[in-house]
């Protein structure tokens, strides 16, 4: 945890000590760490099951999002939870959804790094409580936060990809184009299912191996 000695109301946050009372305190925090406070409607922490052992992680909240304080509520996530039910699997119940920055950038423009660093500490802290199994990268702003030290990359190579990273042991990471990309391009829609086809089959093994790994 990263606490700071001059932000009591941050370290509440992040003294919690079960995941709801995180998400509460978070909620309710009319946090200011960063300028995107002055324009966001609600801090939107996450949509779905914070029990179970799938973690996916966009890059910030949409204007559907701000106004509903869910995430992925807006037809990017609904896009989402098509093409995860094409391959049955139920995000609300299998996953929890999360982002990089916990408000609404401008004109939903992808957040800045210092953005991006103010919210780390409520990321940091949603995995340590939830402790994944897998963790979704939705797009190259995820890839890139999560992972900084990945340099350039090219989604087109990381897409569908499985891989391991030291600052998160234990845990499978996978690289997924983000909706809102194929709602852009919808001819890339077979790929992107293709990926998701070979995540639920990589999941339901591990959940073979350790039939509790689902959380359900």
């Amino acid at each position: 945890m990263q606490f700071d000695l001059f932000d009591e109301g941050q370290n509440e946050i992040l003294g919690a000590k079960t995941y709801a009372e995180f998400k509460e305190a978070l909620s309710k925090s009319g946090c200011a760490r960063c300028a995107l406070s002055e324009s966001r409607t609600h801090i939107v922490v996450d949509r779905g099951n914070p029990e179970a052992k799938v973690l996916i992680v966009g890059e910030a909240p949409g204007e559907t999002e701000d106004r509903e304080g869910k995430a992925f509520v807006g037809r990017a996530g609904r896009l989402l939870d098509e093409l995860m039910k094409e391959a049955s699997f139920d995000t609300d119940r299998e996953s929890l959804i999360v982002n990089v920055v916990k408000c609404r950038p401008p004109e939903n423009r992808a957040p800045q790094p210092k953005e991006a660093a103010s919210c780390a500490p409520f990321l940091k802290r949603q995995l340590e409580l939830v402790r994944p199994r897998i963790i979704l990268l939705l797009g190259a702003t995820a890839l890139k936060h999560l992972i900084p030290d990945k340099g350039d990359f090219s989604m087109q190579e990381e897409a569908g990809r499985f891989f391991e990273h030291a600052d998160y042991p234990g845990v499978t990471l996978m690289v997924l184009y983000h909706p809102a990309f194929i709602l852009r391009d919808p001819r890339k829609r077979p790929v992107m299912m293709e990926h998701i086809r070979r995540f639920k089959d990589y999941w339901d093994k591990m959940a073979c191996v350790s039939p509790s790994s689902k959380g359900l």
